[in-house]
């Protein structure tokens, strides 16, 4: 697995040495219960989760977040930004195989990961906060027991990514890429360790999130629209986007919330204390 050093190293690798794919480039590939390594590469293998890889595999799996997140996978802090990112837990037997996968196959398949739906191409940009001309795709490192690049169907990026339901993904992960890219970070500015837990709350432990909101002082503070509210009971996508809207506001003083009368009060209240002292 992966840490944070070999992380840094493997990303740089990948910008330094790796042939860069545009949509249009083609690669040749081709996976499934006929291909004689099927299920060989599900092991030992580091997966990143997005926040809504989450969502989909624990509503899939039919966990709640917190007993998916312990259950299921391990969190590392990236470099000195203190971005977590959950990773896919293997399992401890050898050979360290994914715990969604069976004798037939990938047993989340309808809801696998964005990077095990884009396998085997990655995506990257040297620029860290853009996806301006620089983005760029590319053909992971080869397993060597993988006979799929032996198979003869040739695909473009673009095609690849339509077969695979891609778009729906990169839709959903927009707001959290905006997060992670955002300029603050550029600045060499880092998070605090109490300010990577709100965003490993509010990004991946989406149901204690969700008690977060509706049972601690957090409606005393935030005016909600009450139509607005009640989605957030039910529905998972709403209250991530929410996540992402306090986050913003949180982490980065953006006006994404609005406080209420209470709790603009209170904070004059305490400026005044602290400068009658």
């Amino acid at each position: 697995m992966l840490d944070q050093a070999s992380f840094s190293r493997w990303k740089e690798a990948i910008l330094a040495e790796y042939p860069r794919l545009g949509l249009d480039d083609t690669f040749r590939f081709g996976c499934g219960p006929g291909v004689k390594c099927f299920n060989a590469c599900c092991a030992d293998v580091n997966v990143f989760l997005t926040p809504y890889d989450v969502l989909r595999i624990k509503r899939k799996l039919g966990l709640d977040s917190r007993t998916f997140l312990e259950r299921h996978t391990r969190t590392i802090t990236l470099d000195a930004r203190g971005i977590p990112l959950v990773q896919i837990r293997m399992n401890e037997d050898d050979p360290k195989a994914c715990p969604f996968v069976g004798p037939e196959g990938c047993t989340v398949y309808e809801d696998r990961p964005w990077s095990c739906r884009m396998y085997p191409i990655g995506s990257a940009s040297p620029a860290a906060g853009a996806d301006g001309p620089d983005a760029f795709y590319f053909v992971v490192e080869r397993f060597p027991a993988c006979a799929g690049f032996d198979d003869e169907r040739e695909w473009t990026v673009r095609a690849w990514k339509a077969d695979q339901g891609i778009d729906e993904y990169e839709i959903k992960g927009e707001a959290f890429k905006a997060i992670c890219l955002h300029k603050f970070f550029r600045a060499r500015s880092g998070l605090t360790p109490d300010k990577t837990r709100m965003m490993h709350l509010a990004c991946y432990d989406l149901d204690t999130f969700r008690r977060f909101v509706f049972e601690s002082s957090f409606l005393r503070r935030f005016d909600v629209e009450p139509q607005t509210l009640e989605r957030f009971r039910a529905d998972d996508e709403a209250l991530l986007l929410f996540g992402f809207r306090w986050l913003r506001f949180t982490l980065f003083g953006e006006k994404t919330l609005v406080m209420t009368d209470d709790a603009v009060e209170e904070g004059v209240q305490k400026m005044g204390k602290m400068f009658t002292k």
